[in-house]
């Protein structure tokens, strides 16, 4: 594919198979089913350097930030392709999708020029610093401290919850200007180097035996005036700009993913099992409905737009479609998931565990339905 030549949806998929297809030796993931999360951290970045170098991770992003321009249909297109296939882990891909348009958006030019790149030839890993132990679905609420210190601020406070911290060379953390009991008036949203000194980052292992989250403290760290995104207590809007971009491509990817699922799941149960067929089609039609509603998300993100209280349908079906899919094999391979001591059993297993809180992080299903009855249909509250 010309670099000069921006191409289309279908030409990208065509060109981006045959790449992949040429590549797909040395993009299949080294380690064995699901990986630790250094495993899937390190394959990651290997696979972007690569997709960066010969610029398909630069489609679909702006060129101000060494992209190469394009509709962000590019975007959700390269994500299907790879979580579909099972090269990457949909999970640890979405980042880049979740804060790289924030930082484009409200970071300083010249920050966001020296950053963006970094994020997508995978150099940096960046994570997200907003939940604390009191603040989760309460985000108005959250009580991490920042003040002025000539020109700079200096920020106090915890945060939990934190993907892939202890990976992470910045992050997009969120503390108070103002006062507590100015809510989410007095947020501003920072962008951090995580090898900061005052930072400690301490990892938090699942029940399914990954260290995916962690525990931050910011114990009176510097932080320079240049590096708030937006505008000081205007923390909420980038917060809502971030939350709406995690409704965007990292959606239609992670169909893919489960798609992915449901095709190895088809390859383990006993043919004319007709429980197993059954538990499958259930979970196919969930995915499929999703996927019929992110898709016009994405046409939406594709034409300037940003997702807004109707992406909380979004939510709600790909939480469900998830859970349908690891239930679906947790159902339909008796005693596997529970008890058998194999890579794959181990794979669903963890699958399963993990897809329990798909009702949860990310913003619970019950606000989610909350936000689309009284926002998207009009209905009082307590309705």
């Amino acid at each position: 594919m010309a670099v000069a030549d921006e191409p289309g949806v279908d030409e990208f998929r065509r060109s981006l198979v045959g790449w992949i297809e040429e590549h797909l030796d040395e993009l299949r993931p080294g380690y064995r089913d699901h990986g630790t999360t250094s495993d899937i951290l390190d394959h990651q970045r290997a696979v972007q350097r690569r997709l960066f170098d010969d610029g398909y991770m630069r489609w679909g992003w702006p060129t101000e930030v060494g992209g190469l321009g394009g509709s962000p249909l590019l975007r959700a297109v390269l994500g299907e392709e790879l979580t579909g296939r099972g090269l990457v882990h949909t999970s640890a891909f979405s980042m880049p999708e979740v804060l790289g348009p924030a930082v484009i958006a409200f970071a300083a030019p010249a920050l966001a020029a020296s950053a963006v790149p970094a994020m997508l030839r995978g150099d940096e890993l960046w994570c997200q610093g907003f939940s604390e132990p009191n603040a989760g679905s309460d985000l108005g609420s959250l009580r991490t401290s920042a003040r002025r210190d000539g020109d700079g601020w200096v920020i106090a406070g915890q945060k939990l919850w934190t993907s892939w911290a202890h990976h992470a060379s910045r992050g997009v953390v969120l503390a108070r200007t103002g006062t507590v009991e100015s809510g989410s008036k007095g947020i501003t949203a920072f962008f951090v180097d995580m090898d900061t000194p005052g930072i400690t980052v301490r990892p938090l292992e699942t029940m399914a035996g990954v260290d995916e989250f962690c525990e931050l403290f910011f114990d009176d760290i510097r932080v320079s005036g240049d590096r708030i995104l937006g505008e000081v207590g205007g923390g909420w809007g980038v917060t809502q700009y971030i939350l709406g971009c995690e409704r965007g491509p990292i959606y239609w990817q992670r169909s893919a993913w489960l798609l992915h699922h449901l095709e190895l799941l088809c390859g383990q149960v006993t043919p004319g099992d007709r429980d197993a067929e059954r538990l499958i089609g259930e979970a196919f039609a969930d995915v499929f409905a999703m996927r019929a509603q992110s898709r016009g998300t994405q046409r939406r993100v594709a034409n300037g737009e940003r997702p807004g209280a109707e992406a909380s349908i979004d939510k709600i079906l790909i939480a469900s479609a998830e859970q349908a899919v690891f239930g679906a094999a947790q159902q339909a391979l008796p005693g596997s998931v529970e008890f058998e001591d194999s890579p794959m059993a181990d794979r669903w297993r963890k699958e399963w565990l993990y897809s329990r809180a798909a009702t949860i992080y990310g913003g619970t299903s019950e606000i989610q339905r909350d936000i689309v009855g009284s926002r998207v249909l009009g209905l009082p509250w307590g309705a």
